[in-house]
């Protein structure tokens, strides 16, 4: 007697239920997904006029270093707190009306010294603020 041998069926894995599931779990995110539309903030870009020429106002140049000593108008300023920094601009504006404080500080600065600088000039009653920047050089 001859006995066949039967060969071993290899698996099959079907695939169409699995297809089926994640197209269920699609269909779920894409409706239950809210898209919301994030608020953004309306700015308005100050323009500049180069040919027009203003007289400037009273300027207080505060400098500050990168490790974070001050300098208010090429003067040391003794200590690193907001109380000797506000007498100091306080007695850099006594003499002047309409004064406005420019801010150059160094890019390697921590963000509280230039913090620093902003609340001792309100505290010394100065509104009117500016940052001082580089233009970078394009060489070619």
């Amino acid at each position: 007697m001859r006995f066949r041998r039967h060969r071993a069926e290899e698996p099959e894995i079907n695939l169409i239920p699995f297809i089926d599931v994640l197209l269920v779990v699609l269909i779920f995110l894409m409706l239950s997904t809210t898209y919301s539309k994030y608020s953004e903030l309306q700015i308005t870009l100050p323009t500049a006029d180069a040919e027009r020429i203003r007289e400037r106002p009273a300027e207080i140049v505060v400098s500050v270093a990168a490790d974070g000593r001050y300098l208010v108008d090429k003067k040391p300023v003794e200590g690193r707190s907001v109380e000797v920094l506000t007498a100091e601009l306080q007695a850099a504006a006594n003499a002047r009306p309409d004064v406005m404080v420019i801010v150059s500080a160094d890019a390697l600065s921590a963000h509280q010294a230039v913090i620093n600088v902003l609340d001792a000039a309100r505290r010394a009653g100065i509104g009117r603020l500016s940052f001082a920047a580089q233009v970078p050089n394009n060489s070619r």
